[in-house]
């Protein structure tokens, strides 16, 4: 068997053509807007990447970039702004913070209806509770479109992650909840992990440890999502052994190419329905 490739690309492309015809239609363009704090290489490509995607579909999008000596009272005073600002639809505050910044009380003084990262503690109740008012963190909304759209209708399977991250693994477990899927999540405490995720019809890695998941981890015909990201000797790679894998699993997605592009589309996709909901448009 050879896996067959979710293009993460291709869909996300598709999602941003979608949205761009919407917003062409528009007086006032969505607006997203940025924080970040410091000078993460990582972030500010990060940033970078987000900030071209929501100008290529017409969106707005400002970057707020503070200093890493920035206070914490200084970053909440800018979000309480951008909170009171009617042209901001969407805020985003890029993690890391640095270490005198409680990220925490970052995140709970963004706006609801403007949290388009869904990391504020109530969003996250809200997606547990499988409220239809919740707004999904865009990488495990990545990952569900990208389950659904490769294997239609996914109730009943069985879907083991590895992660337990508030970004990934805990709201993408209760999504796939909420999809009526069968959870299990491993982490670095899990016993055996290995026989875990060799179970699993659908095999999320998101724990940064690179190539870690190879042909042993895996069930023969598995769907293997690979959310992780690491720089290695100059080369990006995933938590997956990609060579490996593919010729056990029946679907797999590429690093880079696969979760990445999608995440940034789910953001935008976000933005978009804050805009519509601030607007009343339906």
């Amino acid at each position: 068997m050879v896996a067959k490739i979710v293009d993460g690309k291709k869909m996300a492309a598709e999602i941003a053509e979608d949205l761009a015809v919407k917003i062409a239609k528009l007086s006032q363009k969505p607006h997203l807007a940025v924080v970040l704090v410091g000078d993460c290489e990582a972030s500010l490509i990060y940033v970078r990447n987000k900030k071209k995607a929501a100008e290529s579909i017409g969106m707005k999008c400002s970057v707020h970039h503070l200093a890493e000596r920035t206070s914490e009272k200084e970053l909440l005073d800018l979000l309480e702004k951008l909170n009171n600002d009617k042209d901001v639809n969407g805020i985003i505050v890029q993690m890391p913070l640095p270490e005198h910044i409680d990220s925490d009380k970052v995140l709970e003084a963004i706006a609801l209806a403007k949290d388009v990262d869904g990391f504020c503690p109530y969003n996250m109740g809200l997606l547990h509770a499988n409220s239809k008012n919740a707004t999904v963190p865009a990488t495990p909304k990545a990952v569900l479109y990208m389950l659904e759209h490769t294997l239609g209708n996914i109730s009943g399977k069985h879907a083991v992650i590895i992660g337990r991250s508030n970004i990934v693994g805990r709201p993408l477990a209760s999504l796939l909840l909420n999809s009526d899927c069968t959870v299990t999540i491993g982490h670095k405490q899990s016993v055996d992990l290995q026989k875990l995720t060799a179970q699993a019809d659908i095999l999320v890695s998101a724990c940064g440890v690179p190539q870690m998941v190879d042909e042993k981890w895996v069930k023969d015909g598995a769907t293997v999502i690979d959310v992780g990201i690491t720089r290695v000797d100059g080369k990006i790679c995933g938590d997956v052994d990609f060579a490996k894998v593919a010729e056990k699993a029946e679907f797999i997605t590429p690093v880079p190419g696969g979760v990445g592009p999608m995440t940034v589309a789910m953001l935008l996709e976000n933005t978009w329905l804050a805009y519509k909901k601030q607007n009343k448009l339906g």
